[in-house]
């Protein structure tokens, strides 16, 4: 199938598969902005209610370069195809204006410290007073409940108090931290999975609902059932990059680079055996089965890996997939990106910034053929829509002006 085929039934008369539904954010860093990031990309309208002085995403490192101005990666990504809106929150204009808005909204995203928002009057009681109906997403580390759920929780002290950071490096190493924002992926593909289901059931009941989304339980979720198996006592080494259900697998070294490869099907250790030169162990009982090759993993993996060594990456790589085996070479971000397959796919999409230059933003993963998910626009500046949104709530130049003065804006 070609990319023109697959997308060859999709409409232009919409913006997405959320045409019409309202969210609104008050979120800071990764995980509260992914939600809401995921959310627009799929068409809903997403407004971005930030402190004046700018949320701290907008300052962190790296910087793009060659913007005009400087702009954080942080910012351009997770904050894109929104609209922005700045309000001090802890002012009472501020916080009736909020309440204003979100009369009007499906959705509200939050990602402060369980506690804040209520001292503000902007919690799930006071908001749903104002609109019964609405969707309140908190995110945070710990959750809104339980014995840690005060705690401050981001997303590497989420690795490292929900086990996952315990089986992550090699084998008598140093625990490694993951080098993205694992904690917060998971928990804002979660909060953004669960607040379509919420508003699914609003929409059929009228039902309102609080959601609670918690980094840690994000990352014990997604652990491919690791913290069962630890409950009931089963030891979970540390194996790099070895897997426990496979051998041989994982990265080996070839003469000019590494090479992710592993064998899970037997069918698929028959025929690399013969790849490998090894015809008489393909069906050997010693090794036709997978658990008889994990009883002998260090044997398997100086199999594969003594044959990769005496070969470079991309030969090995295309002698692998010519026989239908899983493989890929170790690449860079800029190795990938590079990629005619990734290019085909769209995973990057040049998006003019808010300061007129341009940049490669990651777009959306997943692919819908009749309402296509896509970055919507850049990430705004800070206050951006102030006029614009304040204007829908009946505010007129010289409110806003006012506002501005009072610091409220």
């Amino acid at each position: 199938m070609t990319r023109d085929e697959f997308f060859s039934g999709a409409r232009t008369d919409g913006v997405g598969a959320l045409s019409g539904v309202r969210v609104v954010e008050s979120t800071t860093t990764w995980a509260g902005p992914m939600c809401g990031m995921l959310l627009a990309d799929l068409g809903a309208e997403v407004i971005k209610v930030e402190q004046p002085d700018g949320e701290v995403a907008r300052r962190l490192p790296p910087l793009l370069p060659g913007t005009r101005e400087p702009l954080s990666f942080m910012h351009v990504t997770a904050n894109r195809g929104k609209r922005s809106l700045s309000l001090d929150l802890r002012h009472d204009e501020g916080r009736e204006l909020m309440l204003r808005l979100l009369e009007r909204a499906d959705v509200f995203i939050e990602n402060f410290r369980p506690g804040t928002l209520e001292r503000w009057g902007l919690g799930y009681a006071a908001v749903r007073r104002v609109r019964p109906p609405i969707v309140y997403v908190s995110i945070s580390g710990y959750g809104q409940y339980g014995p840690a759920a005060d705690q401050a929780g981001y997303d590497p002290i989420a690795q490292a108090s929900s086990g996952w950071l315990s089986l992550n490096g090699e084998p008598g190493g140093a625990p490694v931290k993951a080098p993205t924002f694992i904690g917060d992926d998971v928990a804002g593909l979660h909060a953004a999975i669960a607040a379509l289901a919420a508003l699914r059931h609003s929409e059929r009941t009228g039902e309102g609902q609080h959601v609670d989304v918690a980094l840690q339980d994000a990352l014990m979720f997604q652990s491919n059932g690791y913290p069962m198996l630890a409950a009931l006592g089963v030891d979970l080494p540390r194996m790099g990059s070895r897997f426990v259900v496979a051998a041989p697998a994982g990265v080996f070294r070839c003469r000019d680079g590494w090479v992710m490869a592993g064998i899970v099907l037997d069918t698929h250790w028959k025929v690399l055996a013969r790849v490998i030169g090894r015809p008489e162990l393909a069906d050997h009982p010693d090794y036709a089965t997978t658990p008889a090759r994990l009883a002998r993993r260090d044997e398997m993996q100086d199999l594969l890996g003594s044959w990769l060594a005496e070969r470079d990456v991309a030969p090995a790589v295309e002698q692998l997939l010519a026989a239908r085996l899983p493989c890929a070479p170790v690449r860079t971000y800029a190795e990938a990106v590079a990629d005619p397959h990734v290019v085909e796919r769209e995973i990057l999409v040049e998006v003019e910034l808010e300061d007129g230059t341009r940049a490669p933003i990651a777009g959306p993963a997943a692919k819908l053929s009749r309402t296509p998910a896509r970055v919507r626009g850049a990430a705004p500046a800070l206050g951006a829509d102030n006029r614009e949104i304040l204007g829908e709530l009946g505010l007129d130049p010289d409110d806003v002006e006012r506002l501005r003065a009072a610091g409220v804006l």
